[in-house]
C-alpha cells in the first residue's frame, strides 16, 4: 500500500490543485479534509500518515486549533497560511511543527512537493550530531527528528569517531567547534582522511566569536558553516541545501560514469576503474558479452523493444555480479563484465552459470515475452597483460563463440 498524505484546507479548490498535482509528482495517496471535524474523524480512523498539510483557518477551528490536534496524535505536520507575521511565525516556530508554507502563489505550492521529496529522502539518511552541551544535543536532536532524519548523538570527537567505526553509512556530521578530548577541528581534520566532501558532508557549528573559525573550518573541508546561535529554520536549510546539492554532485557523477539507456557502467569509466584491478595484485577475469542475433529483435519488435532487451539483460548482469566487479555497456548490444578477485575455474563456472539463466529468461515487453541468448568471450589476467591485450583476447574468444553456434562461452 502507497502511504498517505492528509491535507485540511477548507478552499476546496486550492486543496485540489495541491492533492492533483502531489498524486501528478509524488508516490502518496492523498486524503482531503475541509474542516476540523472531518480531519478528526479521518485521524480517528486511521492516523497512518506520512505528513500532514493544516490550513490554520478553518470554519470550526479558526485560531489554528487543527496544528496542536494533529501534533497531540504524533502527526508530522506542514502549516498552510494565508499570511504570516512575525508574531505568528515566532508561534509556529515554536511549535514542532516540520514547516510552515505561506499559499501566495503556485510557487510556494511546489515548495510543498521539494519539501516532502525531501523529508521521504530524510528518512533513508543517517546523521550524527557531535556537541558537548546536552541542552543544544537535546534541542537541535529534537528539530532532526522532526525532520524525519535518523540521528546519532555524541559528546565530543572521540565518541563521534567510534560512531563512525560502526556506522560507515553516516552521511552527514553535525559538530560543535569547542569539546573536550577531541575538538571539531580535529574531527573535521580527522573525518576528512578517510572521507571526503561529497562521501561526507560536515556542518561546523560553534558560539565561538574567533572572526577565522569559520575559514580555518571550510579550508580544513567542512561543507559549511553555521554560527551560534541559530534558527530552527536556518538550522534546516543549511541541512537541506548542503544535501540538495550533494545529490546534484552524484547525479552529475552518475551521468558521466553511466550509460544513459542500462545504467550499467559506461566504456569510459570502466577503463578508468580497471586499473584499480592491477592495483590488487590478484587474478580477474574479463569478459566480452553479446545478444545473439539482436538485429533481428529491432527489425522485428522496433529499437523501443530493443531498448527494453539491452535494459532487463544490463539488469541481469548487475543483479548477478558483486558490488566489487565492473559491469560496463561498450556500445550497441555489447557489454563487458570484469569479475575481481577470481580464479579461472570459478570465472568460467560463473559465465556458464550466467549464460543459462539469460538463456532461461523470459522479458517482457509491451509486445509480448521475448527470449535472447548471448554469446560470451572471456579471458584472465596474467603477467604482462595490458587491458587492452585482455580485451582482445575476450573479443577473439566471443567471435569463436559466435562461429560455433552462438549461446555459449568460449575461452582463452
Amino acid at each position: 500500500m502507497k502511504e498517505r498524505i492528509l491535507i485540511i484546507e477548507d478552499n476546496k479548490a486550492l486543496s485540489k490543485i495541491i492533492s492533483k498535482k502531489m498524486e501528478k509528482n509524488l508516490d502518496f495517496d492523498i486524503i482531503q479534509a475541509y474542516t476540523f471535524a472531518q480531519a478528526e474523524e479521518i485521524i480517528d480512523e486511521n492516523d497512518d500518515f506520512f505528513i500532514t498539510l493544516c490550513d490554520l483557518n478553518l470554519p470550526d477551528a479558526p485560531n489554528g486549533e487543527i496544528v496542536d490536534f494533529v501534533l497531540s496524535r504524533g502527526l508530522p505536520v506542514i502549516v498552510l497560511t494565508g499570511s504570516i507575521d512575525d508574531d505568528l511565525q515566532k508561534e509556529m516556530v515554536g511549535k514542532n511543527i516540520v514547516d510552515y508554507v505561506y499559499k501566495g502563489n503556485i510557487e510556494d505550492v511546489n515548495y510543498i512537493f521539494s519539501l516532502i521529496s525531501r523529508l521521504s529522502k530524510n528518512r533513508d539518511i543517517k546523521l550524527m550530531l557531535v556537541d558537548d552541551s546536552m541542552v543544544v544535543r537535546n534541542e537541535v536532536k529534537k528539530i532532526l527528528h522532526n525532520q524525519m532524519f535518523n540521528v546519532l548523538v555524541a559528546a565530543h570527537g572521540e565518541e563521534a569517531l567510534n560512531y563512525l567505526e560502526n556506522n560507515k553509512d553516516i552521511k552527514l556530521v553535525l559538530t560543535d567547534f569547542n569539546m573536550p578530548v577531541i575538538d571539531g577541528v580535529e574531527l573535521t581534520k580527522t573525518i576528512r582522511e578517510t572521507f571526503d566532501k561529497n562521501e561526507m558532508i560536515i556542518i561546523a557549528m560553534t558560539g565561538n566569536n574567533e572572526p577565522m573559525i569559520s575559514a580555518k573550518f571550510l579550508k580544513i573541508g567542512a561543507n559549511d558553516f553555521i554560527k551560534k546561535p541559530f534558527g530552527k529554520e536556518e538550522l534546516i536549510c543549511r541541512i537541506n541545501n548542503a544535501l540538495d546539492f550533494n545529490e546534484q554532485l552524484k547525479k552529475m557523477s552518475n551521468m558521466a560514469h553511466n550509460d544513459f539507456l542500462t545504467k550499467v557502467y559506461n566504456r569510459r569509466y570502466f577503463f578508468q576503474e580497471i586499473v584499480k584491478f592491477y592495483q590488487d595484485k590478484s587474478s580477474f577475469a574479463v569478459s566480452m558479452i553479446d545478444i545473439d542475433n539482436f538485429k533481428k529483435i529491432n527489425d522485428k519488435y522496433g529499437h523501443d523493444i530493443g531498448d527494453s532487451v539491452l535494459v532487463s539483460l544490463a539488469n541481469i548482469l548487475r543483479e548477478n555480479t558483486k558490488g566489487s566487479d565492473l559491469v560496463a555497456r561498450f556500445g550497441g548490444e555489447e557489454f563487458c563484465i570484469a569479475l575481481r578477485n577470481i580464479d579461472k575455474k570459478q570465472a568460467v563456472g560463473f559465465f556458464a552459470k550466467l549464460r543459462k539463466i539469460i538463456s532461461n529468461l523470459n522479458i517482457q515487453t509491451k509486445k509480448g515475452k521475448i527470449n535472447i541468448t548471448v554469446s560470451i568471450g572471456l579471458s584472465f589476467s596474467g603477467e604482462k597483460k595490458n587491458i587492452d591485450m585482455l580485451l582482445k583476447e575476450a573479443d577473439e574468444a566471443l567471435y569463436r563463440a559466435k562461429n560455433l553456434g552462438k549461446n555459449r562461452v568460449e575461452i582463452v
